[in-house]
């Protein structure tokens, strides 16, 4: 059903709400019609709690804050034309952004545009009789929750506001994260159990109780020289990964790729994630923002390609390779998985379309794919698609092979199109027409190798367990058994522990959060040299602090900025 709800929230306009999600597991009705039942009333008045989420994890937003801040990725001017933005992606990388950053604008948006529709929920659905409303509610003040856990972990404060028409407190610290955490338990138990990873359930909410312990030291002293965890905490992150993993709900994903397939809202990993099936008309562009604009993966649609956007540093690669060498990286079945075997044999440059996939993964070195000459693509005798060697013809440099390269950097040379090894994590869309639309694949929030590592990582920090810590990542390790399975590591500690959560959730939004944590962020990587602890959170948009100027107090800048 499509529904239109108008909404005032402190700080923002009114917002009009015009989206649905898939509640029941099929899609929802959009023709609104005078004859609604009681049920499709409480799905149009959930519906809009989620439907933020995919503009949030597009990836100029959350992506970007969470991934290109770190020594993850890394995006440079590219050929001096393309992705300068006014330098806000070199300022991201470099911890010298400001309060007026719009991707970060947007973000703080787009995380209250979600609470917002949540309040409304909380709100409307006591007074509905449907089944389904006891459920819907717990989902609406959860998510309500969830937003407040991102506007915390981002921006450190939190917005407490339980009726339309007040304004809300901001709160900060301490107060903050036990006001999250009392939301989270709260409506724990009337949440389902069997409405897919596109909905909050109670494994989402036990995911994201031992997310927020783990972090708290952070949450509680923000610039501390070192983050304090208490043992109290720690308890509680083994606690509810116990629960988890007990359940028997959920299983690591034989084939690690499978994990970030268009069709992966099955997978039996995800816990929780972003509904981005092409029904409900999902974007995810993540898997098309790294990729040469001349890697063309889908054989119907000559118009599909990248954008020469974020690779990963140096930095990051070297922990691959130095952890392997003298062997390849692609040993670990994670870190690469090749599915045109021109690669590997020469000679096989005929690809039938409906074998045509393009290599996932870290991409490294002269790409080969679909060529395309005059908007079409060339074929071979038989009718079969040409696979050759690729070049920067879409840049007007026909003779430049898309040839990535380790090194990329900020320099005239290291800013080039072919410089930096790219991410093909999540499967390009095969319905995408541009690249840019119908990418189906959901955005995984939370998935159960994550479980494991904060258990891992809780008993290292709670008693220096290093034998049951080990067990925990080697049982991550070993279940990726559709190829080779990475051997076993024989010792364990927090340096290993994190090296290990940049092998496995790399590209996942999760880089800044662990690189805080474990005391990384103020170090120096690719094109970053600041130590400035105030960069662990991020300003305060100025149009929301202009916004507030009205109320004296209401809403004070971040440190720093």
């Amino acid at each position: 059903m499509k529904k239109k709800i108008y909404v005032l929230m402190a700080l923002m306009a009114a917002l009009s709400i015009q989206s649905c999600t898939n509640l029941e597991e099929q899609v929802l009705d959009e023709t609104l019609t005078s004859s609604l039942s009681e049920s499709e009333i409480a799905n149009g008045i959930i519906a809009p709690v989620y439907a933020q989420l995919p503009n949030i994890f597009t990836h100029t937003n959350y992506f970007a804050i969470q991934e290109i801040s770190t020594d993850e990725a890394i995006l440079p001017y590219r050929g001096g034309t393309d992705w300068g933005d006014n330098g806000i992606y070199l300022a991201l990388h470099q911890h010298t952004h400001t309060s007026t950053d719009p991707n970060l604008r947007s973000t703080w948006n787009l995380i209250l545009q979600g609470m917002s529709r949540a309040i409304t929920a909380i709100n409307t659905l006591p007074t509905s009789k449907s089944e389904s409303a006891k459920v819907y509610l717990a989902e609406a003040r959860g998510m309500r929750a969830y937003y407040s856990m991102l506007t915390f972990d981002l921006f450190g404060l939190v917005f407490v506001k339980n009726d339309i028409g007040e304004n809300s407190k901001v709160i900060r610290g301490e107060e903050a994260l036990e006001y999250i955490k009392s939301e989270l338990l709260a409506v724990e138990p009337n949440l389902s159990t069997t409405v897919g990873p596109g909905r909050l359930t109670k494994g989402a909410v036990w995911g994201l109780l031992a997310r927020l312990y783990l972090n708290a030291g952070v949450y509680r002293d923000r610039y501390a020289a070192n983050v304090t965890f208490k043992n109290e905490d720690l308890d509680k992150v083994i606690e509810y990964c116990d629960k988890i993993i007990a359940s028997n709900q959920y299983q690591l994903s034989r084939d690690y790729f499978s994990i970030f397939n268009s069709d992966n809202h099955t997978n039996k990993e995800l816990i929780f994630a972003v509904d981005q099936r092409a029904e409900l008309n999902g974007h995810n562009r993540l898997a098309y923002f790294s990729l040469s604009g001349d890697q063309f993966p889908l054989p119907a649609y000559p118009g599909a390609n990248g954008t020469d956007g974020p690779a990963i540093t140096p930095d990051y690669y070297r922990t691959w390779a130095n952890a392997y060498a003298p062997q390849d990286p692609s040993v670990d079945p994670r870190f690469y998985k090749q599915n045109l075997s021109i690669y590997s044999n020469p000679a096989d440059s005929c690809v039938a379309a409906d074998n045509f996939n393009i290599n996932r993964g870290i991409l490294r070195g002269q790409q080969y794919g679909l060529i395309r000459k005059n908007g079409v693509f060339l074929k071979c005798a038989d009718g079969k698609m040409k696979v050759g060697k690729l070049f920067h013809d879409t840049r007007n440099r026909p003779t430049m092979p898309v040839d990535f390269t380790e090194q990329v950097d900020f320099t005239v040379a290291g800013s080039n199109y072919n410089t930096g090894y790219r991410v093909e994590k999540y499967e390009f869309s095969k319905k995408s027409v541009s690249g840019r639309n119908f990418g189906e694949a959901d955005i995984v929030i939370l998935r159960l190798a994550d479980i494991y590592l904060m258990r891992a990582e809780a008993k290292l920090r709670r008693s220096n367990d290093a034998t049951a810590a080990l067990a925990d990542v080697n049982t991550v390790r070993s279940a990726r058994t559709v190829s080779t399975p990475p051997p076993a590591l024989t010792s364990m500690s927090l340096d290993i522990l994190y090296r290990e959560r940049g092998f496995e959730f790399y590209w996942e939004m999760l880089r800044r959060s662990d690189m805080i944590r474990f005391g990384k962020y103020e170090g120096q990587w690719t094109e970053k040299t600041n130590t400035d602890k105030t960069k662990r959170i991020f300003p305060i948009p100025q149009t929301a602090i202009d916004g507030a100027s009205n109320l004296p107090g209401y809403l004070v800048q971040n440190q720093g900025y």
